[in-house]
């Protein structure tokens, strides 16, 4: 029976330590938040994941209703959060907006995708 238990022990600390092993770069929150509508134009989408990222394989693209890319196309990783992606925004009329990601963690696994927020009149 000892073994059995020390087999069974070492099996449970290999499952719950898979999760770690297999961890990736999720969408954590944003600003503007997922869904949202907001009053006024930010200045920035702002988008932090649950880990590091790799600025060099990231991006974030921000569309209109037609499809049409509308960010300034400086998108990078904060300096001092390297879970914080950014994206600067021109001046924008009320709509609908899509904001795409792809991102890269530093563990290598890649994640993607969409979201949208609502500039209200």
């Amino acid at each position: 029976m000892g073994i059995r238990s020390a087999f069974l022990a070492a099996l449970t600390m290999l499952f719950l330590a898979a999760p770690a092993a297999r961890a990736h770069a999720f969408l954590d929150h944003a600003n503007p938040a997922v869904g949202s509508t907001i009053h006024g134009v930010p200045a920035q989408v702002q988008i932090w994941f649950t880990q590091a990222l790799e600025p060099a394989f990231t991006t974030v693209t921000i569309t209109n209703e037609a499809g049409a890319q509308i960010d300034k196309g400086d998108k990078h990783v904060d300096a001092n959060d390297p879970t914080l992606l950014e994206v600067s925004l021109p001046q924008l009329p009320p709509g609908d907006y899509t904001v795409n990601w792809h991102a890269l963690s530093v563990d290598t696994h890649v994640t993607e995708g969409k979201f949208t927020f609502t500039i209200a009149p």
